[in-house]
């Protein structure tokens, strides 16, 4: 079973952040799924993701490679050993169980995606899976939460 990981990002924007967590993701070997919310932002992120200083292989979903992609940008419910939920996209209990690891990454400079994550927190600590909270308010992501599951608090 794996482990829901939420980063508030404050410091370093969506296209900043998740290259590196994708790096990190690919070092384990993991087949990475990217599941946001609209297709428009999904080709604004691929574009880059393309221009970025290292070398990420990935594709948009909708082609005829879509399983055979190291990465997959999708606005769908795929599944990976990693799934990467980005700008408030449903992340389910469930997939946590199958996957090594779920990563919700959040804009903490924007209300409605921090309420979001929260809500996000909830449903995964009510569930009974494990999530850690991460937060760069000091520069350096830092661990500021974690829970096992149920009766855990809801990070600030």
């Amino acid at each position: 079973m794996g482990e829901a990981y939420f980063y508030h990002m404050t410091r370093t924007p969506l296209e900043e952040t998740l290259p590196a967590l994708l790096g990190r993701a690919r070092e384990q070997d993991w087949r990475v799924v990217v599941r946001g919310r609209n297709e428009a932002r999904l080709r604004w992120l691929d574009e880059r993701l393309w221009l970025g200083d290292g070398f990420l292989p990935h594709g948009l979903s909708g082609g005829p490679h879509d399983a055979d992609q190291p990465i997959l940008l999708t606005a769908g419910g795929e599944a990976a050993e990693c799934v990467v939920s980005m700008d408030g996209a449903e992340v389910a209990p469930e997939e946590v169980t199958t996957a090594a690891r779920v990563m919700i990454l959040f804009d903490g400079n924007d209300d409605g995606a921090v309420e979001r994550a929260r809500e996000q927190w909830r449903q995964m600590s009510g569930a009974g899976v494990g999530a850690k909270y991460w937060s760069q308010e000091t520069g350096r992501w830092a661990l500021k939460a974690e829970s096992a599951g149920r009766a855990a608090a809801t990070p600030e």
